[in-house]
């Protein structure tokens, strides 16, 4: 049976997140706030986008710690949307990067419509602000943030609730690759794809069999089965559902910086512990794969 690594003290955060997407530190920053947490690797994944992984290389150069660079990608699919992670991305991602420039494209169009969508509400906010406060894609949070930031609201989560969730009245859907697509978009480029924390999606463990093992016949090749948010048991669970399916894991914190103060590099709310062994299968993968690590 599979066992929760804790003998290894080397510590690996293999999900982050940086101002390249909703993050409030730069590509840089994090890299750095890695180092000094002392972790031995650390992966970049901002979401639906690689604009951030060149100032993270450049930024990870003459440190100790291993730099992975990454993204994490939304999948519309049965039951529910999924994010896949996709690991050691090459510095050219033509495909990926040509379906990510029209992927922005679109987000665009849906930013305008929910801010035309907040001034008829009352809520006077602009696409020149959101640029001026957003260094990479802006997305709702950076809505969120700036009707805090005016005084519309009196926090990000009251902006959710009230315009920008789901059931929010400035609420527009969002363009997102399909499962399919997503999986075979990071594959195309040589990465390691992972379904990044099975456990938010509210679904038990046969349900989320049922997704991964679709998702495998598309070339998925592990599960975050280390995560802030999973227990022990579910971490447990999905070491066991991976072994079961000849797949890998993989484990990060989900870092945003300030957005989510409560998570911290490498060690999440305070109670994880990626194991560097993690890495070491992830790498062992690829090598039978004749990829480079």
């Amino acid at each position: 049976m599979p066992k929760i690594i804790a003998s290894d003290q080397r510590r690996i955060d293999l999900h982050s997140h940086s101002t390249a997407s909703d993050g409030t530190c730069t590509p840089a920053e994090v890299v750095r706030l890695g180092a000094e947490a002392g972790l031995s690797a650390l992966a970049l994944t901002d979401h639906d986008t690689v604009d951030g992984l060149a100032e993270a290389r450049q930024a990870a150069q003459g440190l100790s710690m291993e730099f992975i660079p990454g993204c994490e990608l939304t999948a519309t699919g049965e039951p529910r949307s999924m994010d896949i992670l996709g690991l050691w991305l090459p510095e050219k991602t033509d495909k990926l990067g040509a379906a990510l420039a029209w992927l922005i494209s679109r987000r665009n169009e849906r930013n305008l419509e929910m801010v035309e969508k907040l001034t008829r509400l009352g809520c006077e906010v602009s696409l020149e602000e959101l640029n001026a406060i957003t260094d990479g894609t802006v997305g709702r949070p950076h809505i969120a943030r700036l009707l805090k930031q005016k005084g519309y609201v009196g926090s990000v989560q009251e902006a959710f609730d009230r315009y920008l969730g789901r059931s929010g009245a400035a609420y527009t859907p969002k363009t997102a690759f399909g499962q399919r697509e997503a999986v075979e978009l990071l594959k195309a480029e040589g990465a390691t794809v992972i379904l990044a924390h099975p456990a938010i999606y509210d679904l038990s463990v046969r349900e989320i069999e049922t997704v991964v093992r679709r998702l495998a016949d598309y070339g998925l090749d592990g599960i975050e089965a280390y995560y802030t948010e999973h227990s022990r048991n579910k971490v447990y669970e999905y070491l066991c559902l991976a072994e079961r399916l000849g797949l890998v894991v993989s484990g990060g914190s989900d870092f945003h910086g300030a957005v989510k103060p409560e998570i911290r590099l490498g060690t999440g709310k305070g109670n994880l512990h990626v194991p560097y062994a993690v890495l070491e299968t992830l790498k062992e993968r690829r090598a039978a794969q004749g990829l480079p690590a």
